[in-house]
C-alpha cells in the first residue's frame, strides 16, 4: 500500500498536468483560429486554400526549405510538429488510461482532424490534410518525450511514484 504522501504527489502532478493541458489547448485554439485573423485582416487580399492530397504541401514546403530555408517553410513543416508535442506529452501525465502510443496518435489525429474540419467550415486558417499528418507526428514525439521523462523519473525515484 502506498503512503498518503505518494498518493497526494500523484494527484498533484495529474492536476498540474490537466491545468497545463487546458492552457495549452486554449493557446492552440487561439493560434489555430484567431491569430491568423491578424495576418489576413480585412482590406488585404488573401485567397483561402484547402489541400486534401496527402503529402502535397509537405513536399512543396520541403522543396522550398531545401532550396532556400524560409520562416514560412519552417513554420509549416516544423511548427505543426512542434505545436503538437505538448499534446502527446500531457495526455499520459493526466491519466494512466492514455499511457499508450496508440492513444497519443489517435487523440492527436482526432483533435487535429477536428481543427481542420472547423477551419474548412469557418475558413479560419487553411484546411490541410498534411497538417493532420504533421500534428499527429508531433503528438507521437510528445509521447516519446513523456516516455523518456518517465524512465528518468523511475530511475531517480523508483517505480513507486508512477
Amino acid at each position: 500500500m502506498q503512503n498518503k504522501q505518494v498518493i497526494y504527489a500523484k494527484k498533484r502532478v495529474r492536476r498540474l498536468g490537466r491545468f497545463l493541458f487546458a492552457l495549452y489547448v486554449a493557446a492552440l485554439i487561439y493560434f489555430l483560429f484567431f491569430a491568423d485573423w491578424f495576418v489576413h485582416h480585412p482590406g488585404r487580399y488573401w485567397e483561402y486554400t484547402c489541400n486534401f492530397m496527402p503529402l502535397r504541401e509537405i513536399r512543396r514546403f520541403a522543396g522550398v526549405w531545401l532550396r532556400e530555408p524560409s520562416p514560412g517553410a519552417f513554420l509549416n513543416l516544423f511548427g505543426n510538429v512542434i505545436g503538437f508535442i505538448p499534446f502527446g506529452f500531457f495526455l499520459p501525465v493526466m491519466s494512466r488510461k492514455f499511457r499508450k502510443a496508440s492513444c497519443a496518435a489517435a487523440f492527436g489525429f482526432l483533435f487535429s482532424a477536428a481543427v481542420e474540419c472547423i477551419q474548412l467550415v469557418t475558413r479560419a486558417g487553411c484546411c490541410d490534410v498534411d497538417d493532420v499528418i504533421l500534428n499527429t507526428a508531433g503528438a507521437l514525439l510528445g509521447y516519446g518525450l513523456f516516455l523518456i521523462c518517465d524512465r528518468l523519473r523511475i530511475k531517480v525515484h523508483g517505480e513507486v511514484y508512477g
